[in-house]
């Protein structure tokens, strides 16, 4: 849930970016970082394994601007996709105020994005929220790849809701803005 201080006025939001290992979530939120005002942003920090995957998290703060008054900050993450890192993932949801799912088009990550969406309901469900209650985004990434699952199966296996969702190739920059612009404009409605 977003952290409102009234006295320094100040909103502070957390979005995640979930999906399977190796999806692109960490190249989205380096492509964030590289395009935003360095004046707006704060420093990316990233704990990596020596094989360059997340171990931990990736962190971006990014600053908004004001919306009645009050500055408004959005704090983005990354969890590990791989399984053996679930703690993590569980733990760094709390609190959340809108994801981006970042699934994998490749077809041989067909059932590790249904996997990834399936855990991400698991590790919600921990704290009692549940993924409707959440402004949620998907990006279908590597779009640029030969071996891709058509939009039409990802959206039927992943987005029976209908969420916004949109094609990515996140290496380029190609559909990154997107989803945040959309889970951002929900969250911000959400304080109302």
């Amino acid at each position: 849930m977003a952290l409102i201080n009234y006295s320094s006025k100040e909103i502070n939001c957390k979005i995640v970016y979930y999906g399977p290992g190796l999806g692109g979530k960490t190249t989205n939120i380096k492509h964030i970082y590289s395009k935003v005002n360095p004046e707006n942003r704060g420093k990316l920090m990233s704990l990596d394994t020596e094989l360059d995957r997340t171990l931990f998290f990736d962190f971006l703060p990014v600053d908004l601007g004001k919306v009645k008054g009050f500055s408004v900050h959005f704090h983005l993450y990354t969890v590990p996709g791989q399984v053996y890192y679930n703690a993590s993932r569980r733990l760094i949801l709390k609190g959340v105020d809108g994801i981006i799912f970042v699934a994998d088009s490749q077809i041989e990550r067909f059932e590790d994005n249904i996997e990834s969406m399936e855990n991400l309901i698991d590790n919600l469900r921990e704290y009692n929220r549940k993924l409707e209650e959440i402004p949620l985004a998907i990006q279908y990434n590597k779009r640029d790849l030969p071996n891709i699952v058509s939009i039409s199966e990802l959206e039927e296996a992943l987005n029976p809701r209908g969420v916004f969702s949109c094609e990515g190739v996140a290496v380029e920059g190609i559909g990154v803005f997107e989803p945040l612009k959309e889970v951002s404009k929900k969250v911000l409605r959400n304080l109302r």
